[in-house]
Parts: C-alpha cells; structure tokens; sequence
C-alpha cells in the first residue's frame, strides 16, 4: 500500500469541505460523490468502536459532515414518509438479525452502523439533495461526465492492462487472472472490479442515449452529446463485460419501446424480474433447468456450466437460508455451507443470495422495496404521457437503471452508492414534481428523435 493511500483516505473529507465552499451545495455534492468513488483507492482502515473506514465511509461521510456544517438547514426540514420504511428496516435489519442469533447487541449495533453508512447515507443525501426534477436531470448529467472522465482511463488500462490502481496506491483491488477476458483486459481503473467499471459506463451510456435522442441537453464540455455518446458506447463494448453490455440493450430498449406502445408494460417486466428470480429461487420453486438447457443446447457450453454452478450454489445457500427464514443467520460467515473441517464450500457472486442469508426474506425485501418501490409508485401515479418529456426524461431514466442494477445483483455483489444515491432521490420526487406537468396530448406527447429541439 502506497503514501498516497491514506493521503487520499484521510483528506478527502477535508477537499469535500472545500468543495462546499466554492460550489454551490447540490454541484458540491454531485462533485464530491463522483470523484470520491471514481478515483478513491479500494482500501480499508479499522477504527475502535466503530465500522471501518473505507471508499464507502468517506464518500458518504464528507458529504454529511460538509452538509451539516454548510448546508443544514436542508438536513433539518428533512421530513420521511412512509415510502422510506423499507430503507429503515434494511440498516436496523442487521441489529435484529444480530440479536435474533445471539451474537449480541454490540455486534449488531457495529453491523446496524455499516449498514446505514453503506445505504442509509446515500439514500438520505439524495432524498435531500435530489428531490425535484432539476435535481435528477443534474445527477444524470453528473454521471455521464463521470462516463466521459472514465473513458480514457479504460482505454489506457485495456490497451496496458488495469495497473492505474496499482500505479497510484501500490496494490492491486482484485487479483490480475480476473482482469484478462475475451484476449485482452478488462479495466477495473479505481474501482472494486472491472464488473463496477462494466455497469457504470452502461449507466453513463443510457444516459447518454437518451440526452441525444432527445436533444435534452445539446453539448456537454463543448462537444456535441452524439460524439460523447457514440464514443461511451464504444468503450462500454470493449470493457468486456457482457452483463453489462446485455443490460444496457435491454435499458436503451425498454425506454425507446415504451415510447412507442405508450405501455408500462416493460417496465413493469423489467421491475418484476429480480422480484421474481428471488422469490422463485429463494424458495426452491424455480430449479433453472430449463434455462441452462436452452444456453446449452442454444447459445453455449461453457456459459451453461457456468450458469449450473452458480444455481447449485444457489441452491445449497437458499436451503440453509430457509433454516432461518425470517431474519437470516446474521454475520461472520454463518449463512455460508462448511464441510466437516470448517472449510468454507460456498461460492456467492449474487447480492441477492448473500443478503438472504444474512437477513432472511425481512432483509431481501426491504433492500429489494427500497430500490424498486419508488420507481413502481412513481410509474403507478403519473401518467405515462409523462415520464418521457424533457422535464422528466432524465428521472425515467434513471429509474430503468435501477431496475437494470438490481438484475445486475442477482449475479454480482457490487454496491454503488451512485445508484442509492438516485433512489432517494426518486423516492423524494414522487410526492407533486409530475403534478407541475401538463399533461400533452394524444399527438404532441412523445419526444422527436430527430430534431433536438431541448437545451
């Protein structure tokens, strides 16, 4: 581990500080959440008493402590409503598993504290910060130049390998094997693994599609949004994560599909496919045989021994979950399948399946509610006329990418606060933002791809 480590670790709540002082708050905090995820180093510091210091903590603590300092009047006329139960329940989740299986309320509080820095924080930043339409559009923004700011970093690391992190902070986040993919690297640059950098230039290219098709935004740093656009996807493709890439042909075409029939229908499909699979899955009712017979016999071989693995893991870890359904088996690696030597057995890639065995189905629910709840009310109590105008499209948007990171983590186990930090912010809106638009009619509604007419 580098100087720079702890340099960058320990300053940064400092710079976020500075950030406040010269930016106006909601561009201080857009600013401070991308740089601090996109380029603080993969490291973790113990604290006594208290959860470690991580890229998690700092990102979500400076932005907290500049907001009370600079900024706290908007943390106090902060007001929940029934919508955010679910986000309560899923950071007070871990005290309750905690004392369920007697491993004592000081573990549970240490865990209870995790938890609410890794999602509690973040989603309160973006109910607070992001509770209006402008809000969202600036977030969306945010993420597409942070795709922008990506992109050459990508490049460099695909041409010569992902040694940036190693570069700047002595070590490596994950091990080099994982990095070569389909005769070349895969880039991982500053984050946990080249899976995050594979989802988060997908989100900055769905945004990016959509400002250009709908001339929403016209330029960004001066460049015309088509080039910018055009230039993410290409990088999206050759970061060489087909996950990824997967879901970011299902987001571009749900939202231009939905344009077209004027149904909810898609997003519904796409909202209801990680409650389905957990549901199925967590209770034995869906074996997956009949997909890994078609991959087999349809697509590819090795991808459906794969697949096979990864439901027989599924499989074993759901069994022992339902031992203790409710409030799972809490912490320290209790949810996990051991031999007869205490060799662990297990292999868990899907966030999914390492929540409900941590938390039982009062854990997966809340976690699944509190991401893919606001976008269904939010579909549920606006017109569909809505969701598409220049005012709103940014908001739509970003809801599809929700839906899109929660299949994400029926595979991957990858947090990123950037995707909490835009369901609070969701869930802030739902209350009268829509009701301030005119409902347009029948033959104005939809947007012109054509011409941009939207600055």
């Amino acid at each position: 581990m580098g100087p720079l480590v702890p340099i960058m670790m320990f300053g940064w709540i400092p710079v976020v500080i500075g950030l406040f002082l010269k930016l106006p708050p909601r561009r201080a905090v857009i600013t401070s959440f991308l740089f601090a995820w996109l380029f603080l180093p993969v490291a973790a510091y113990p604290l006594p008493g208290l959860p470690d210091y991580t890229k998690m903590s700092a990102t979500c603590w400076g932005v907290l402590i500049a907001a009370a300092i600079f900024d706290s009047e908007r943390l106090i006329t902060f007001r929940p409503r029934l919508i955010d139960v679910p986000m309560l329940i899923w950071c007070i989740c871990p005290l309750i598993s905690s004392l369920a299986n007697g491993l004592g309320l000081y573990d549970g509080v240490a865990s209870l504290l995790t938890q609410t820095v890794t999602w509690g924080f973040p989603y309160l930043i973006g109910r607070i910060y992001f509770n209006d339409l402008e809000g969202l559009k600036e977030f969306a923004i945010g993420i597409f130049i942070g795709g922008i700011i990506y992109m050459p970093l990508c490049w460099y690391e695909i041409r010569m390998s992902p040694q940036l992190h190693n570069i700047f902070y002595g070590f490596m986040q994950r091990s080099f094997a994982q990095t070569m993919r389909y005769g070349g690297y895969r880039p991982m640059v500053f984050m946990e693994h080249g899976l995050m950098v594979g989802i988060w230039m997908m989100s900055a290219s769905l945004i990016g599609i959509w400002l250009w098709a709908s001339g929403t935004v016209k330029k960004i740093l001066n460049i015309q949004v088509r080039w910018l656009t055009i230039a993410l996807l290409i990088t999206s493709i050759f970061c060489k994560s087909a996950g990824a890439l997967a879901l970011l042909a299902v987001g571009a075409g749900t939202v231009f599909l939905t344009l077209k029939l004027k149904k909810r229908i898609l997003i519904i499909l796409l909202i209801l496919v990680p409650v389905l699979y957990i549901g199925t899955r967590a209770t034995g009712y869906w074996s997956g045989n009949n997909l890994l017979n078609f991959i087999y016999y349809n697509i590819d071989q090795e991808r459906a021994a794969s697949l096979y693995a990864r439901f027989s893991n599924e499989d074993s870890l759901s069994q022992k979950a339902m031992i203790r359904p409710v409030f799972g088996w809490g912490g320290w690696g209790r949810s996990r399948i051991y031999d007869e030597f205490g060799n662990d057995l297990s292999v868990t890639d899907g966030l999914w399946i390492i929540m409900f065995g941590r938390y039982g189905f009062v854990g997966i629910g809340a976690l699944t509610l509190s991401i893919l709840l606001p976008v269904l009310v939010l579909m549920k109590r606006y017109n569909i006329k809505l969701w598409f105008r220049p005012e709103t499209g940014c908001t739509t948007v970003l809801s599809i990418i929700l839906g899109l990171y929660m299949i994400d983590n029926l595979l991957n186990a990858m947090i990123n606060p950037i995707f909490i930090v835009a369901a609070g912010g969701i869930t802030g809106i739902i209350k009268e933002s829509f009701e301030k638009i005119e409902v347009p009619d029948e033959e104005s509604w939809q947007v012109d791809f054509y011409q941009p007419r939207y600055l």
